[in-house]
């Protein structure tokens, strides 16, 4: 605990007087613009892989970065997207998986979950993108997938859960209305590399690709 203790002191001491009329403001509610799902992993730092400041991003995080498609039983990722769509009003909706996902790594291979009921039943929403693996290297469903398929795993979960994200009709309404974008995202936490897909992808390509115009608009 020391090392947290040591930061909170700190953050009293030298980070809120620098940032008071910020956090003043941020007492009074909230108004951000992106909705970013992502996992649990230690390793992620949403704000500081988007140098965004406090306010600017609702985060949701999970193990795996799983959104489960939408149903009649409410869930803690339900609601949150419901919340941040519906009542904050987010344009933007970020799902980021990142490499070397211990999550993914677990759905490679469900069955040697047995030790973790609960691990094994949340990342159920994971098994489309293993089928789609599986059956693009000619793999039997079902069978476990080795690590070499790990990163082709990762990003096809995105791209999943991407889809996943759209059976919310909160977020479908405003899909079809033009007032929400879905970005996929997997961070590559050895490089701080990000690759990317849109809502209607079934592809990554490079973050300066993908942003090509945005970042032309920035200079």
């Amino acid at each position: 605990m020391k090392d947290v203790i040591k930061g909170v002191l700190n953050f009293r001491k030298n980070v809120y007087p620098q940032r008071k009329d910020l956090f003043g403001t941020l007492a009074g509610g909230q108004n951000p613009d992106f909705l970013f799902i992502t996992c649990s992993d230690s390793r992620i730092d949403p704000n500081l892989l988007t140098g965004s400041d406090p306010g600017d991003l609702f985060i949701c995080r999970n193990a795996g970065n799983v959104i489960p498609p939408h149903s009649n039983e409410t869930g803690g990722m339900t609601a949150s997207i419901e919340y941040a769509v519906a009542v904050l009003g987010v344009r933007h909706i970020i799902v980021c998986g990142h490499t070397d996902c211990g999550a993914v790594k677990g759905a490679l291979n469900l069955d040697a979950l047995k030790g973790l009921p609960h691990v094994k039943e949340w990342l159920g929403p994971c098994r489309s993108a293993m089928e789609i693996v599986r059956e693009r290297n000619g793999i039997e469903s079902g069978a476990c997938l080795g690590h070499e398929h790990l990163n082709e795993a990762i990003e096809e979960n995105v791209l999943q859960q991407v889809q996943h994200l759209r059976t919310h009709p909160v977020v479908a309404a405003k899909l079809a209305t033009g007032k929400v974008e879905i970005h996929g995202w997997v961070y590559n936490i050895e490089t701080g590399s990000i690759r990317c897909c849109g809502h209607n992808s079934t592809a990554f390509e490079s973050f300066d690709d993908h942003y090509q115009q945005e970042i032309a608009d920035l200079k």
